[in-house]
């Protein structure tokens, strides 16, 4: 027998939950299915939890525009629900004069993303702030912060669900095939099923790819290929020797090894950034080497023993190690030709920032659908 319903939202990280919310708020029926046992296990809990404030994106992208969106209404959420968030800055540091025009790059990338109220700080400055902070001159970004990812996820969930939406964990979605009036899909776990769904939503992460190659009817050139960026952090015992959070200049593959502080005032290092071809989190503790020369060319008075290694992260990435970044992907049948469908890809970072951003983009994707 197969169930009928509005809505399924597939992946109940923080874009998923975010997407459900607002699909529920819209006065959708809304179904979000988990293959694992509770919310946020994948990416959304393996992340660094910054707001970000939307500089380093190309100009005209989902990303840019998406970031600078949410991290507004991420705030306001926050500050409305008591969920804690700090609003601590942060700077990004060029070690040496040369590296100076990449400073000023960024400057302009921000202020042509919308993001306004950079300064610049000069080796003075930068010492004042941070004392323990070693550059030829810094971008102070004041609305860059720190948010409890998992109490903002529970907060989400408890929105749907007061809009009568529901979560069921430990349901994988293990096939599904396109029908003519939406998608239906076969769900496992302990009581297998079969749900037709007018709309389905696939915010299934690193998973994503997998998910929608599983769609019979989908046209197989629609889906990407899927590529996995993997990141080590690291924790520093002790008191925190920083004020803020703390980036070097970005390098080809990622940000760099930066400095972030959880709610807690807990310091981590990372990530780096492994490319791989599976999902595996396994931790490489013969990177610490790395890290601590990444760390001391703009905090040199790393002591390297109270370093420790924290967790690893894995990033859904679009292309493959040497091509750049890309754009989030939020694909419907203008793209794939099958009508009910949304797809999201690549929904990396800044996608906690933009979550609530994105989930209103999909909302509005599935009412004109």
């Amino acid at each position: 027998m197969t169930e009928c319903v509005d809505c399924v939202v597939i992946g109940a990280g923080v874009v998923g939950l975010a997407c459900a919310r607002a699909l529920a708020r819209g006065g959708r029926e809304v179904i979000v299915l988990e293959a694992a046992q509770a919310i946020g296990t994948g990416t959304s809990s393996r992340n660094s939890e910054v707001i970000h404030a939307g500089i380093y994106y190309a100009g005209g992208s989902l990303k840019a525009h998406l970031c600078v969106q949410g991290k507004a209404q991420l705030y306001r959420y926050c500050r409305d629900r008591a969920i804690a968030c700090r609003r601590l800055g942060k700077v990004i540091v060029a070690t040496a004069a040369a590296q100076r025009p990449q400073l000023q790059a960024y400057y302009d990338s921000a202020a042509g993303n919308g993001v306004d109220d950079l300064q610049w700080l000069d080796r003075a400055q930068l010492r004042e702030l941070e004392p323990q902070v070693s550059g030829h001159c810094a971008l102070l970004s004041p609305s860059t912060g720190i948010v409890d990812s998992h109490a903002l996820m529970l907060s989400l969930l408890g929105d749907m669900e007061r809009c009568r939406g529901t979560l069921v964990c430990n349901s994988p979605v293990t096939a599904a095939r396109v029908c003519g009036d939406g998608i239906e899909l076969a769900v496992g776990g302990r009581e297998a099923m079969r749900i037709s769904a007018t709309t389905v939503v696939n915010c299934a992460g690193l998973y994503a790819v997998d998910v929608a190659a599983s769609v019979a009817g989908l046209d197989p050139a629609a889906v990407p290929a899927a590529y996995y960026a993997k990141g080590h952090y690291f924790t520093l015992s002790g008191k925190s020797p920083f004020q803020r959070l703390v980036y070097p200049l970005a390098d080809g593959a990622g940000l760099g090894i930066h400095v972030t502080l959880d709610m807690q005032g807990q310091v981590r290092f990372g990530p780096d950034v492994q490319w791989q071809q599976n999902r595996d989190y396994s931790f490489d503790h013969s990177r610490k080497p790395a890290f601590v020369e990444a760390i001391r060319r703009y905090y040199p008075a790393l002591d390297a023993g109270r370093l420790q290694p924290g967790y690893t992260g894995i990033r859904p990435k679009l292309a493959p190690a040497g091509q750049g970044p890309r754009d989030f992907m939020i694909q419907d049948a203008a793209a794939h030709g099958a009508a009910g469908l949304i797809n999201l890809f690549g929904i990396e970072s800044p996608g906690l920032t933009a979550s609530l951003a994105i989930a209103d983009r999909v909302a509005a994707v599935a009412g004109a659908a």
